[in-house]
């Protein structure tokens, strides 16, 4: 019984390395990532730094020590308490702002967010590219491994002379060093996965890309798209964040108070009483409402901008996925007619072509389908492009 569990535990350790799926792989990265680790840190410092300076000012004690001149007149003590406050709803709106900003920083946060997994994705497609190239390879090197074999025994047999049997070993050899390059680029890109993801190894064997749906209209796609946009976002919150400094410097602008306890002690007498004081701001605040509205309007000209760039860039490339959509389902509705794999290998065995003629035939095949794995990667890459802030 205690070999049989040996036997079955060895069996299935080989499978505890499974190959991960693209959508388990970004949700690990983002966990993992160490770029996003340390902006998840500077993203922290930058909130609480947003906080600061934004409380009322410190209280202020005092205290004066003086001795009369002749000393028959007695010494004397101040003692003095006091706390300055702006207009009250200075501190309201400075909260307010804070709170905004710190929308600015998830923002901020989030873009380098979408840096990360967009080139995580990218990587992925590229290996799902590479996968679905590798099994292609696999079966051309099968295939031209049996016509070297075919070809080496007809020499031996006199069937065949030695040029065609070096075209079949040429070939032959060409199909492994494809085959070494796939596996090659594919090993880098997964070390390139495994540094976004912290180091920790990835394993990624699909020959399956994510399926998203594409829409049929860009204008309202693109209405419920621009809510999603990090940068339109930002726009948007500036000119909010511009509205409340226009308020902000408005109420300071207002009377500013400073309230307090004071005391005068004298050898024979006491004097003790409340402060209270306004300052009055004529001119140390000047311009600054002035300044306020002009960065709004130069930031609502920004949010404009951005808006029709983003817009362009999205529709250009919505109809690039359109076009290789039908291109990618021209040459699917065209392979099946185009496949004479089989017929050029009969004619081959039946010595109707030559091995020339053969390879050259299976060659244009082969063109075909890297060019449709080709077309799916680009499309792919295209829809990954165009979902960009999707993820």
């Amino acid at each position: 019984m205690k070999n049989r569990l040996i036997i079955f535990l060895l069996l299935i350790i080989p499978f505890t390395s499974f190959s991960q799926d693209i959508k388990s792989i970004l949700s690990e990265i983002e966990k993992n990532n160490s770029t996003l680790k340390a902006y998840q840190g500077l993203t922290d410092a930058r909130k609480l730094e947003t906080h600061t300076g934004i409380f009322p000012d410190n209280p202020e004690i005092g205290y004066s020590y003086q001795w009369g001149n002749p000393s028959a007149i007695g010494k004397k003590r101040n003692i003095s308490i006091t706390q300055s406050w702006d207009f009250p709803t200075v501190y309201g709106l400075k909260k307010q702002i804070a709170s905004s900003q710190n929308e600015q920083i998830d923002l901020d946060y989030q873009l380098r967010r979408l840096e990360v997994l967009a080139k995580a994705k990218s990587i992925c497609n590229e290996l799902v590219y590479l996968n679905s190239l590798n099994q292609e390879l696999l079966e051309r090197l099968s295939h031209a491994k049996k016509i070297t074999n075919a070809y080496n025994s007809r020499f031996e047999k006199g069937d065949a002379n030695i040029l065609e049997k070096n075209k079949a070993a040429l070939n032959l050899l060409i199909a492994k060093n494809k085959l070494q390059k796939n596996e090659t680029e594919k090993t880098a890109l997964l070390s390139e996965l495994s540094a976004l993801n912290g180091g920790n190894p990835v394993v990624f064997s699909d020959t399956e890309y994510l399926i998203t749906d594409l829409p049929d209209n860009f204008e309202g796609w693109f209405t419920q798209m621009e809510n999603q946009i990090p940068v339109l976002q930002q726009s948007q919150n500036e000119i909010e964040i511009n509205q409340k400094e226009i308020q902000l410097n408005k109420a300071k602008n207002l009377p500013r108070f400073s309230t307090g306890y004071a005391s005068e002690l004298l050898d024979a007498e006491a004097f003790r009483g409340i402060s209270f004081e306004v300052s009055i701001p004529l001119w140390e605040n000047k311009n600054t409402v002035k300044l306020a509205k002009a960065k709004k309007t130069a930031t609502e000209k920004v949010a404009v901008d951005a808006r029709i760039l983003y817009y362009n860039h999205l529709k250009v490339q919505f109809e690039k996925t359109q076009n290789l959509q039908n291109i990618l389902d021209d040459f699917k509705d065209t392979l099946p007619s185009i496949n004479n794999a089989g017929l050029l290998k009969k004619a081959l065995d039946a010595g109707e072509i030559s091995l020339i003629n053969y390879m050259l035939e299976l060659s244009l095949y082969y063109e075909t389908i890297n060019t449709i794995l080709e077309t799916e990667l680009e499309f792919n890459q295209a829809v990954a492009a165009l979902y960009y802030f999707n993820q």
